[in-house]
Order: structure tokens, then sequence, then C-alpha cells
């Protein structure tokens, strides 16, 4: 079986099935307030990591988190990601690594969080029309504050993620994989490489795994559904994986959290290692 925990940075360490915070609604009344019991039961499930970001909702995520969850237990990980915001020429969401913006998001995050310091703190995407150093730069100038502890990087190269770290040591990549989309094989092996942490988003393809004929297969094989095969496989893929699936139904929350006791035989996980990464890319998160 996969081992079940994962240091992040080597220190912060956490079950390696989390939980992706970005499909919990704020509004109405009556959707927050079944947001805050999902949020709560996945802690009570035993989640120990939490994936948020300032672009859900411009922080309204983190709030709710925060009235779910707060005062956090001690062995719970909430991560949040900056570097995207409404400085669009028509108020829209556009990437901004600026520092000042980094700086003001990050702020922001600490209040909303209620906490005095962000023990992940992500850099949602590199924002192309900022020097990448100073991007880079500031995220480091912020942990040598104590505002954050750890750096992490979201939608990164191989070749970015390199050069970032000669700026400052990263503990996570949060990259699009799954069982059916590897565009980024090679940043995850350059992760395991470095023993860095690699969130996977859009872990189980939107629930659409279920549509190929293996996948099926093989749930069908071991009573599980295709989500939790979908699941199971990242476990087994690295050591460093740590899917984040997202949910805001309690049905299918306590569905995501048993694919950790899901064991895939080796002939199976053969099966579906061979199945094509041919699935587009999906929605930015």
């Amino acid at each position: 079986m996969a081992e079940r925990t994962f240091r992040i940075g080597g220190e912060l360490e956490v079950r390696r099935l989390g939980f992706g915070a970005m499909r919990l609604p704020t509004e109405p009344r009556d959707a927050r307030a079944a947001a805050v019991e999902v949020a709560r039961r996945a802690v009570d499930l035993g989640v120990t990591l939490i994936d948020t970001a300032h672009l859900y909702g411009g922080g309204a995520n983190e709030e709710l988190l925060a009235e779910a969850l707060h005062p956090y237990p001690k062995d719970l990980l909430i991560t949040t990601k900056v570097g995207v915001a409404r400085t669009g020429p028509g108020g829209e969401w556009k990437l901004d690594g600026r520092p000042e913006l980094l700086r003001e998001q990050v702020g922001a995050a600490l209040r909303r969080l209620r906490v005095e310091r962000i023990e992940l703190l992500q850099l949602h995407r590199i924002d192309p029309d900022t020097p990448f150093d100073d991007q880079i730069g500031t995220l480091r100038e912020l942990r040598d504050e104590g505002l954050i502890g750890r750096v992490g990087l979201s939608e990164v190269s191989v070749e970015e993620l390199a050069r970032a770290r000669r700026t400052v040591e990263i503990a996570s990549v949060q990259n699009r994989y799954n069982l059916l989309d590897r565009a980024y094989e090679d940043v995850l092996t350059a992760c395991e490489e470095a023993g860095i942490a690699f969130l996977p988003w859009r872990p189980v393809v939107a629930g659409t795994s279920g549509e190929r004929d293996e996948v099926a297969a093989v749930a069908a094989e071991t009573g599980a559904t295709a989500t939790q095969v979908a699941l199971a496989w990242l476990l087994g893929r690295s050591p460093v994986v740590l899917p984040i699936p997202g949910t805001a139904s309690l049905a299918h929350l306590e569905e995501n959290l048993a694919a950790a006791d899901l064991v895939l035989d080796a002939g199976q996980r053969a099966r579906l290692d061979r199945l094509a990464a041919d699935t587009p890319p999906g929605p930015a998160v």
C-alpha cells in the first residue's frame, strides 16, 4: 500500500489525500452552510491538507474555510495561492505577479484565514508581464519576513521550477495531472527527484475517468468507483503525489477519501499506465 503521509518541505507532515476547496460555494446562505459542513466533515475524516486560493471568490473561499475550521487543528495545513487579480482592463481576472500585489494578497489571506503565517503559499501562475525574478524574489522576502513558511508554484515547467529554485527553496508544485492527462510527467519526475510535493489539480478528469473502458474494468474488478481508481492510481504513481480532489457533496467527499484504502495490483496498474494521455486541458484553477 502507498505511503499515507508526506512531509512537505521535509517538515509539514500531511496525509497524502487532501481536499481542494475550490468547489465549495460561499453563497447563498443554505449553500454556504452545506459547504461549511463539507469542510468540517473532510477534517473529521482525517484530511490534513486543504487547498484554496485568492482566485476562488476573491478570497471568499478563504473566509469560508476560516468560518468552518478556525481555530484550526494543529495538524491541519491550509495552503492558498496568490498572483491572480481583477486588474484586467475591464476589471476581469488576469495573472498579476507584481510584488505589491503579491504582498497585498498575502496580507489579505492572513486576515481572512485568521492566521499569523501561511505555512505554504503557492504562486497561482507565473505572470509573463512581470519579471520572473521579481515574483520569486518577493515570495522569498515574504518567507524571510516570517509571513509565509514555505513557497510553492503552480503550472510550471521543469525549466521554470529549476530557475525558481535558484532563488528560493520550493516546497510544492501544483500542476494539472491525472490518469488520462500526463502532460507534466517531466515536472512530476523533477519533483520526485528533489523531494518536492506534487499536488495534481484536476486529479479525476472532472469525474469522466469511468468513460474509459479500462478504468471501468478495473473499477468493476476492485468493487470501487472509477473516481476511486483514478485517485488510487495517483497515490501509487509516486510518494510525492498529494491529490486534492474537490467537491461540494458529502457523498462524493466520502467516496474520494475512501480511495486511500484502495489497493491496485501490479497488473491493474500496468493496464492503467498504458492509457493514453489524450484528454484536453481543463479550466485554470
